[in-house]
Parts: C-alpha cells; sequence; structure tokens
C-alpha cells in the first residue's frame, strides 16, 4: 500500500463512499473542488486545521491517479 493510498480512504456509507482524508470525512473531491475555486493549499490547511499538507499532497496525488472519479463526484455535487 503506497502513502497515498493510506491516507485516503474509501468507507461505505461515508459520504457516499467517496474517497476522503484518512479518518475524515472531508472528501478528495472537495478539496480538488475548492482549490478549482482559487484556494491555495495554505486556504486548505487554514480552513480545515485537522489536515496537513501531507494530506493535501496526498488528495492532489490521488485526484491525479483518479481524476474520473473525482470529476464525477464533483458533477454529482454540482447537480445536488
Amino acid at each position: 500500500m503506497t502513502e497515498t493510498e493510506a491516507l485516503i480512504q474509501k468507507t461505505p456509507g461515508v459520504i457516499g463512499g467517496d474517497a476522503c482524508i484518512r479518518r475524515t470525512r472531508i472528501p478528495v473531491w472537495l478539496l480538488v473542488a475548492y482549490r478549482e475555486l482559487g484556494r491555495s493549499d495554505a486556504d486548505l490547511l487554514d480552513d480545515y486545521p485537522g489536515l496537513t499538507q501531507t494530506d493535501l499532497d496526498s488528495a492532489w496525488g490521488y485526484y491525479a491517479a483518479n481524476p474520473d472519479e473525482i470529476r464525477a463526484a464533483i458533477r454529482r455535487q454540482d447537480e445536488a
């Protein structure tokens, strides 16, 4: 298991089973969406004090490896 895989978890019944930062209910798609709106890593770390830069790096790595999954999750949220 890679470090990214260890820090990103999918748990059935938690945030619809979407990929989240370890032991949180913060989905990767949410962080990616905020980043696309211009939020910096520093902003996100201020907004979510329980996260670390390693968490964010893992989220960006997960997104890079699974863009279709994350784009679909963002679309679902936009449609909701």
